[in-house]
């Protein structure tokens, strides 16, 4: 089934009822509905055409927006794929994935259109559009041109509905293929788990460019035909007052990152009278200090919900929703999900008892089909009877929770975002005056996971902290900049020539304390 039959099966009958209260103004369940039959219309009036043997992709390089998020549901509606790109993003990073996944419409912000249209042309774009946050932009401007109804695309679970991009050990960006069936099965269990209720209003204020804000969040709310509040960026203050407003539906759920909960904490105006109305607090994306979990309790009299997904499987364990289902554990994932398989594995492959720490291994129904144009990596993610390799190291406690205690990885998370280290070391080692560098990630209290770089000079060169900053501010995304960066003499290396990180992580994990 297309995902977007199924997202609007479930809207009002009453479609005049808001569904998205924004600082736009309000947009009705009516309004999605032509709205991103507009959209679908001109897509499909583009006659696009896929690239080995898939649909076609669109590309979102934008702001968040309502209009973002219609873009995505015609998307759906036309039966093509969507690829969600962090509008932070530079050139040399865009270039990648447009090459990479070939798309067949690249929308960027209008701002942007200027050196936007070389890297299209490079990528060997159909389509170009722009799309802003004020409903400007020349996708809007064409899409007026089209009728308000369209029939959706009849589509089988199997189809393919998004392309997210991951990394792999090397920094190398990787696809990873989404299915209608993988992300319809994600929202409905989570629906389930978490009693989304007919009067539910969702708080949205994470971006829309990944799994937790796009998938998570939007999928919920629009599957059970429930509102958002919708604010295109996170403010605490903006936050409290949706949380509090009374005009309209009543917030009910918000979904943040760690980072998010820590600078709510930091606002006098989070007190139980101002949360009194919410049912549910959900945290991701990153781990959640216990401290901060525990400060949130007491200061609205809430406990948050931690859950723990991947871009390659949507949702896998929930700390549980309902009392009666035991507590929500701070530093816990929860259980997996229903329908969702867990085990922790040794390195030779067999499973352990619980309570054994080892790799993390799942399958289910929302697990990929495999990475773009990658058959060997999509291979080795998969062990031989099916369970997808994570990548993550945890144990399952006697009562069936779910603790991750690292990550095979060198993935950093910071603030919610992945930051993949070979990347950034990548850009570093081409700076003037760099021999080479190690970038590892150190705790941090407003981030959860705060960028270094350990940095070795040529001979005879001194590069120093501001200029490799600010270099590095011109060509990546400002949450991939270190937030220090330190000159040493050499690496630490084991007897195989390998960095050892772990070391690195150890001599400066007290940098932000």
């Amino acid at each position: 089934m297309n995902l977007f039959t199924a997202l609007r099966a479930a809207w009002p009958a009453t479609d005049q009822d808001p569904a998205i209260l924004s600082d736009a103004g309000t947009y009705t369940w009516a309004d999605l509905d032509r709205a991103s039959a507009m959209l679908a219309n001109l897509l499909e009036s583009l006659q696009l055409k896929g690239v080995d043997g898939r649909p076609a992709v669109v590309a979102a390089h934008v702001d968040k927006s309502v209009e973002s998020l219609l873009l995505y549901l015609a998307t759906l509606r036309a039966g093509l794929v969507y690829l969600p790109l962090n509008p932070a993003y530079r050139a040399a990073e865009l270039e990648y994935f447009v090459v990479d996944a070939r798309p067949a419409v690249l929308v960027c912000r209008p701002e942007d259109e200027e050196w936007v249209i070389p890297v299209a042309a490079y990528g060997e774009v159909d389509h170009l559009f722009t799309l802003g946050t004020q409903r400007n932009g020349s996708l809007l401007s064409h899409a007026n041109l089209y009728s308000d109804v369209h029939a959706p695309a009849v589509l089988a679970p199997h189809d393919l509905a998004a392309i997210l991009y991951t990394s792999g050990t090397t920094g190398r960006g990787k696809g990873a293929l989404l299915t209608h069936g993988n992300l319809l099965s994600n929202a409905r269990t989570l629906a389930r788990l978490w009693d989304w209720r007919h009067d539910d209003c969702l708080v949205h204020a994470l971006p829309i460019f990944h799994i937790h804000g796009l998938f998570v969040a939007c999928h919920l709310a629009l599957l059970s035909g429930t509102p958002l509040r919708w604010l295109n960026a996170f403010q605490p203050q903006a936050v409290l007052a949706q949380i509090e407003a009374t005009q309209g539906p009543r917030a009910t759920v918000f979904m943040g990152v760690p980072t998010m909960y820590g600078r709510l904490l930091a606002e006098p105006g989070l007190t139980p009278e101002a949360t009194s109305a919410m049912r549910l607090f959900v945290s991701g994306s990153a781990p959640l200090l216990s401290a901060a979990s525990e400060a949130f309790t007491q200061r609205t009299a809430h406990t948050i919900l931690e859950r723990y997904g991947m871009s390659e499987t949507g949702m896998l364990c929930s700390n549980p929703c309902r009392a009666s289902e035991g507590p929500r554990l701070p530093g816990s994932v929860g259980r997996p999900l229903p329908g969702v398989g867990l085990r922790i594995t040794h390195d030779d492959g067999h499973t352990l008892p619980h309570g054994e720490t080892g790799h993390v291994e799942v399958q289910g129904p929302n697990v990929f089909v495999g990475y773009l144009g990658m058959p060997d990596k999509t291979a080795e993610a998969f062990t031989d009877d099916g369970w997808f390799r994570t990548g993550d190291v945890g144990r399952i406690d006697a009562q069936g929770y779910v603790h991750l205690v690292g990550r095979a990885k060198d993935l950093i998370i910071s603030g919610g975002f992945n930051v993949y280290p070979a990347e950034v070391e990548g850009h570093i080692d081409k700076l003037h005056g760099v021999a080479e560098s190690a970038v590892v990630g150190v705790p941090h209290p407003d981030f959860g996971e705060g960028v270094i770089a350990i940095v070795v000079a040529q001979p005879g060169q001194q590069p120093d902290e501001a200029t490799i900053v600010q270099s590095l501010k011109q060509t990546i995304a400002n949450f991939k900049v270190p937030k220090r960066v330190f000159v040493v003499d050499e690496l630490p290396r084991n007897a195989m020539g390998k960095v050892q990180k772990n070391l690195l992580r150890q001599a400066h994990q007290r940098l932000f304390a």
